[in-house]
């Protein structure tokens, strides 16, 4: 195997932390009976709601077939709304999906936090973070222009 760039070896670390965060996110999450991703798809709704399905898959980045098992999932287990006007499905959280994400919400967010708090000084959370929106402008500025 050839050496690895530093910045070949800093994506791998971010995709590895990501990686495990989601899993140790799964984890806690289960005991609300919910996976990271219908988390952020629950915390996107109340975001935006009354959100259509293709908003959400965008804002989520995930398939549209991906999220129309999703939400059917969902809409199974009481959680969401969805209503059709004419071609377009408008999704909205239910009272039992917005008590669910009530409760699911301060516990996740207590815990993906625990993970900078136990490791980095406040100065090294400001600087991961200021470096963190500058490789996310960046990224989101070549989607856009995908060419340069």
């Amino acid at each position: 195997m050839e050496d690895l760039s530093l910045s070949t070896l800093i994506w791998l670390r971010m995709a590895r932390f990501v990686q495990n965060s989601n899993q140790l996110s799964n984890e806690h999450l289960r005991r609300f009976g919910l996976t990271v991703a219908q988390f952020e798809a629950l915390a996107h709704i109340r975001n935006f709601e009354p959100i259509t399905q293709s908003e959400l898959a965008e804002g989520l980045t995930v398939s549209g077939g991906g999220i129309s098992r999703m939400l059917a999932r969902l809409e199974s287990e009481g959680l969401i709304s969805r209503e059709q006007d004419w071609k377009t499905k408008h999704i909205s959280l239910t009272a039992k999906g917005r008590e669910l994400l009530e409760r699911a919400f301060p516990s996740q967010q207590r815990q993906q936090a625990s993970l900078f708090d136990d490791s980095l000084s406040e100065d090294e959370k400001v600087q991961l973070h200021a470096l963190m929106k500058k490789l996310y402008d960046t990224s989101r500025k070549r989607g856009e222009n995908p060419q340069e």
